[in-house]
């Protein structure tokens, strides 16, 4: 059973270390870490720095808010990469530009190390309930090895190709999710000003073409007004224009991801950069 260093226990991280605990791994964090109580209960050995993590780990993990978080945990000063030894595999679940993604692959690789980016969707409860959908940027042998620890995690797992492509993927996936939840925003907008039942109007959408997760997860939020964060508004935004910055890159107009980063960068204005992203209908409504 290989042993793992894993950094990066937010909301998301936190629940992915558990259930890798869970499922007979060892697992190392961070003493540093806010979270670290809670892993070591559950029988996670504790490291001073990152550099010692990744010696005594044959696979490191991170789960970190953004590109520059990632490039410093492991291309830093006493990093990830300084200490993880030859032969051994890092993953990094973060959502960030491919092209980071790509630049600690060949960091890496230099070194002898295989790497995979391998971003993930499901927020909050897919990560407490092992459900992850988990989108995979690497090469085959090293997504293999990978694999068990994946489906400790999650469910619907796919390599999706080279190094960097499970990268582009997550940004994908997030111009969908932003755009969904701003048309449900919208649509509850409307029907509030229409004097139309918010709760008898998602259950008969439910029923129909307009169903998805986020009309029945995020509307049900909205509703209840309930915005406490599976995922910020402000690490939604990040990834927002994430998209517009590859949408330059291949010289593509993406005006509705434009709409929406506009819109969580005015709720962040308005201090709800901490609010679950389902809270831009406080936006609309403004």
């Amino acid at each position: 059973m290989k042993t793992i260093g894993f950094i990066g226990l937010g909301i998301m991280g936190k629940p992915m270390a558990l259930n890798l605990i869970k499922a007979g791994y060892q697992v190392s964090v961070l003493s540093t870490s806010n979270a670290t109580a809670a892993l070591v209960e559950a029988g996670a050995a504790t490291f001073d720095n990152i550099k010692a993590l990744a010696e005594n780990s044959e696979v490191v993990i991170t789960m970190l808010p953004d590109s520059p978080d990632v490039e410093k945990v492991v291309l830093g000063e006493n990093g990830v990469l300084e200490g993880i030894k030859q032969g051994s595999l890092y993953i990094d679940m973060s959502s960030i530009s491919a092209g980071t993604a790509i630049k600690i692959y060949e960091a890496m690789q230099e070194k002898g190390v295989e790497a995979l980016d391998a971003p993930v969707s499901g927020g909050q409860v897919g990560a407490e309930a092992a459900t992850l959908s988990i989108m995979v940027g690497g090469n085959e042998k090293a997504f293999e090895e990978a694999l068990p620890l994946f489906q400790a995690m999650g469910k619907n797992i796919v390599l999706i190709g080279a190094a960097g492509a499970g990268q582009t993927t997550k940004i994908c996936n997030q111009m969908i999710v932003g755009m969904t939840i701003q048309a449900v925003g919208e649509a509850f907008s409307l029907a509030t000003k229409a004097g139309v039942d918010l709760e008898k109007m998602r259950e008969v959408l439910l029923g129909g073409f307009a169903q998805s997760r986020i009309l029945d997860l995020h509307g049900k939020r909205m509703i209840e007004r309930n915005f406490n964060p599976g995922f910020k508004i402000k690490l939604h935004n990040k990834d927002m224009n994430l998209a517009l910055q590859a949408g330059k890159t291949y010289d593509i107009a993406l005006n509705g991801v434009a709409q929406v980063a506009s819109l969580m960068a005015a709720s962040i204005e308005d201090g709800n950069g901490e609010l679950d992203h389902s809270a831009i209908v406080l936006q609309i409504e403004k």
